[in-house]
């Protein structure tokens, strides 16, 4: 990523087990699938749609 882009760091803090399929490809597209697990990814409207679509499984943390 280049140094001037802004980028969100994320954790998940919910398990993926008895949610909607949907929700899981979610979680591996924004590179979690684990519990605990941390992703810095550039902060785009699409990014910001999934976290929101999953916003009871992951954290978003400061940066």
């Amino acid at each position: 990523m280049a140094d001037n882009t802004k980028t969100v760091r994320i954790e998940q803090i919910g398990s993926p087990i008895r949610r909607e399929a949907s929700q899981r490809a979610t979680l591996i597209g924004l590179k979690l699938n684990k519990l605990h697990r941390v992703a810095e990814l550039e902060d785009t409207p699409a990014v910001r749609g999934m976290i929101r679509k999953v916003n009871h499984l992951v954290r978003v943390l400061e940066a």
